[in-house]
């Protein structure tokens, strides 16, 4: 599809939303009931035939590097929850054979409750938001709802809590998408554009080791922490030190970082005029592969060294960015580059985005790819030690981050409208949250048998 097109289709949409007021746009909502009762959202139907677990991982392996394919495994044996986290392409399919409202959004395609955290705007602020979107894509916004819901009860079980509180913590999370969509649907185009969670709410966040950061020096590089951490040498002669097997330097005839000054510059062309005069300041030093997340270990990833003095740093990663696995049930993507597509789908979804967010390809390889900062005052909240009123807490703010992300380029008013102002749907959330908990608890144990019985390599690191 061309750029044309797609700006096209979005002026379109833009016009439909201006000319239908809220009222009218909330009641063809509520309509949609009458076909898809809230209730029937409770329903988890996994179909007989086609529903090969280890079949659906080992397709999902295709393309990643074989080296890696083992701490994959490993990584995802952890824990049921570890599991969740990894399996994107399963869900996706069993979410497939879902009732939908026929709303659609840009939708996250992997909303855990680990792809939320808190990072640094351009401007400094610290927020809460959605913070991963390999698997961004429009599609219906239920799927989302449905990936967190479930992930809060995995993660409840994972922690030893009753079914009572899991329920409880899983409607904490519907009942804030529910509430904050109600809020954002009278809300004008450009006060929603302009709304953010601010990360000091998130006290998981442990907000005051963020916030100590962002004071010691304003703007606060946050190359000042990752740069005695991670390298040595200085200047030109700096090097990322390798903590084998999860960050070291290519072998030869690695075609992906041996090349990476090509899609350096490639990337450079996707910028603003002027992040590409703030990029030239910096020259690349060195680059190192680096093992990353649950569900992308075995994806090609680099981590790039710039420095614009002796201690004058930028750390940028390239990531591979795969077809969504959403990609068989909610349509292809309109953009040639899936790198394009992650940026772009991370800009639409997050009420402010890294500014050195571009993408690339390995034509050599076929490799897409998109690029940011390795890290932003990233931090991410701590679910091993979460005790139960803070993942009441935690759940509550990522249904409100999901709910502002959905609105921003959505219709908040017609979400709003489907699912009013009770809790039925909280409730219907909730069992099939429950039930989606058992089938992930089946299928960690049939990843795990498959490694006792040699079928697959896992290996813990």
């Amino acid at each position: 599809m061309s750029t044309a097109k797609r700006a096209a289709q979005r002026a379109s949409l833009a016009k439909t939303l201006a000319l239908r007021n809220t009222g009218t746009r909330r009641a063809a909502g509520k309509a949609l009931r009458a076909k898809v009762p809230r209730q029937s959202h409770a329903k988890l139907t996994t179909p007989r035939r086609g529903r090969d677990v280890m079949a659906m991982l080992e397709a999902s392996n295709k393309g990643r590097v074989p080296e890696l394919v083992p701490i994959r495994y490993g990584r995802m044996l952890h824990s049921p929850f570890a599991f969740l986290r990894g399996s994107a392409s399963v869900m996706a399919f069993d979410l497939a054979n879902t009732p939908v409202s026929g709303i659609n959004v840009q939708a996250c395609g992997d909303a855990h409750l680990m792809n939320f955290g808190g990072f640094a705007t351009p401007e400094r602020h610290l927020v809460f938001d959605v913070n991963d979107f390999d698997e961004t894509l429009v599609a219906p916004w239920e799927w989302d709802l449905k990936r967190l819901a479930a992930s809060v009860t995995v993660a409840g079980r994972h922690l030893g809590f009753s079914k009572s509180r899991n329920a409880e913590a899983t409607m904490a999370a519907a009942a804030a998408y529910r509430d904050h969509m109600a809020v954002y649907a009278p809300m004008h185009a450009l006060e929603l554009w302009y709304q953010r969670i601010d990360a000091a709410q998130v006290a998981e966040l442990h907000f005051e080791t963020l916030k100590k950061s962002a004071e010691e020096a304003p703007p606060y590089p946050v190359t000042e922490h990752l740069f005695p951490k991670m390298t040595g040498g200085t200047g030109v002669t700096c090097k990322i030190r390798e903590q084998i097997p999860l960050i070291f330097r290519a072998r030869r005839g690695d075609e992906t970082i041996s090349n990476i000054r090509r899609l350096l510059a490639d990337y450079r062309i996707t910028l603003p005029a002027d992040r590409r005069a703030l990029l030239d300041h910096f020259e690349l030093v060195d680059a190192v592969v680096k093992v990353v997340g649950v569900g992308s270990v075995g994806t090609r990833c680099a981590v790039a060294l710039l420095m614009g003095g002796d201690d004058d740093s930028l750390f940028l990663q390239l990531k591979e960015a795969r077809a969504s696995v959403l990609e068989p049930y909610a349509g292809r993507s309109p953009f040639n580059n899936h790198g394009e597509r992650v940026v772009e789908g991370q800009r639409t979804m997050q009420a402010a985005s890294d500014m050195f967010l571009g993408w690339s390809h390995a034509k050599s390889r076929g490799v897409d790819f998109y690029v940011r900062q390795l890290r932003d005052c990233k931090t991410a909240a701590n679910i091993d030690t979460m005790g139960f009123a803070h993942l009441l807490d935690y759940a509550h703010h990522c249904g409100a981050a999901l709910a502002r992300a959905h609105a921003k380029a959505g219709d908040p008013a017609a979400i709003s409208g489907y699912i009013g102002k009770g809790a039925a749907l909280d409730a219907a959330l909730a069992q099939f949250a429950a039930a989606y908990a058992d089938q992930t608890e089946v299928d960690f144990a049939a990843l795990r048998a498959a490694a006792d019985s040699g079928r697959i390599v896992a290996e813990d690191v």
